[in-house]
């Protein structure tokens, strides 16, 4: 989890109304992963907000483009030392971590 050193600092507030049922699921759930209501919503609304932004990723290509790309897709180089080191540190750090802090 981020430290205290890392974590942005929290100057804005966000209201919502929301049925009794979905509040209690909400923190039934946080409890489950020893969160408060707070950590655990602004920790999925976050990770949503991210996965939603990067589905969005839109490339338009030409043909001779959409050509070199799939051949590069089905034609990868071999490991270099470069993602030998982001292979071993993600599987230190988790990949939603290493994702979640460059955005």
């Amino acid at each position: 989890m981020a430290t205290a050193a890392k974590r942005l600092r929290a100057d804005t507030k966000i209201t919502i109304r929301l049925p009794a049922s979905t509040r209690e699921l909400i923190d039934s759930a946080a409890a489950a992963q020893g969160k408060s209501r707070t950590q655990f919503m602004i920790e999925c609304a976050r990770l949503q907000a991210i996965d939603v932004l990067l589905d969005q990723r839109v490339f338009n290509l030409d043909p001779d483009q959409s050509e070199a790309l799939v051949a590069a897709l089905e034609n990868p180089p071999p490991p270099n030392a470069a993602l030998r080191a982001l292979i071993a540190v993600g599987a230190q750090k988790g990949v939603t971590e290493i994702l979640t802090s460059k955005i």
